[in-house]
């Protein structure tokens, strides 16, 4: 597990106060609250349903909340003029589920266009830091040439951790990216996570289901349940908590098999 900041004294660089999410009569966020503090990998968790998604896409503004407050960098993006809200929202590096790359475009298409469209480059340009991005990610250099389709599920999620990096952001959301993955590959997705954060300095928000990434990478983990956060802590005190899925999810069979493997690699 990578070294937890103290978050006492850590600055929050997301602040989530009484959110609500509703899909017609569907609440799927009653008063929800969370914190996000600058420089950690947060794992959030939750059974099907309890909108680990919906919440991502709250807080990077893709989806208007029915009520509450979001508060990104000290600002309330939802109270922001456009131009201002879209030039902190340009600090943010989103990694969708499935990759959600542009099918039409080459690897390095994709990884330039949030260069072209929101840092104004050129073309040429564009691609030629869209390569590097590409290597930070692991991608081989004949990798920028092709597209999607002739992709891996591996290297697709590179390519679109790539993308998300265009822009150097601060913070980096990534919606479930081990699914998919062999464990090999998910484990190298997970140690590439962890490099990056350190020698970029990110904060990153990461939904997922995979136990492993929980172990390996994640300071703090938050549990979505009963329509808010049920809690937000280490591992250790998460798995202790008196709830039946958190129970069942971190102590049954996979869970056990999770921490045994975190138990049984060296520390740094």
């Amino acid at each position: 597990m990578s070294a937890k900041p103290e978050t006492a004294a850590a600055e929050p660089v997301i602040q989530v106060r009484g959110l609500v999410n509703r899909f017609g009569a569907q609440t799927v966020h009653e008063h929800l609250d969370l914190d996000v503090y600058r420089g950690e990998i947060l794992g959030v968790v939750g059974g099907s349903g309890t909108g680990k998604s919906v919440l991502l896409r709250t807080i990077v503004g893709l989806r208007r909340p029915s009520a509450g407050q979001v508060r990104v960098f000290g600002e309330d993006l939802l109270d922001l003029p456009p131009e201002r809200r879209s030039r902190i929202e340009r600090r943010f590096g989103v990694l969708f589920q499935g990759g959600a790359l542009f099918s039409s475009q080459t690897v390095a298409e994709n990884a330039a266009t949030p260069l072209i469209e929101h840092a104004g480059l050129d073309r040429a340009l564009a691609e030629k830091l869209a390569r590097l991005k590409l290597a930070l990610a692991g991608l081989p250099n004949d990798s920028a040439a092709k597209l999607p389709a002739e992709l891996s599920g591996g290297m697709v999620k590179r390519a679109a951790l790539a993308r998300a990096l265009a822009l150097d952001p601060d913070i980096l959301f990534l919606d479930e990216p081990t699914a998919g993955l062999d464990p090999i590959g998910a484990a190298a997705f997970d140690q590439l996570i962890l490099t990056l954060r350190d020698a970029l300095g990110l904060t990153v928000f990461l939904v997922t289901h995979d136990l492993d990434t929980l172990y390996t990478i994640c300071d703090r983990v938050a549990v979505l349940s009963q329509k808010k956060v049920l809690v937000t802590d280490t591992l250790d005190v998460v798995a202790a908590t008196d709830d039946a899925w958190v129970q069942e999810y971190f102590h049954g069979p996979r869970g056990r098999a999770a921490q045994s493997a975190a138990d049984a690699r060296p520390r740094s």
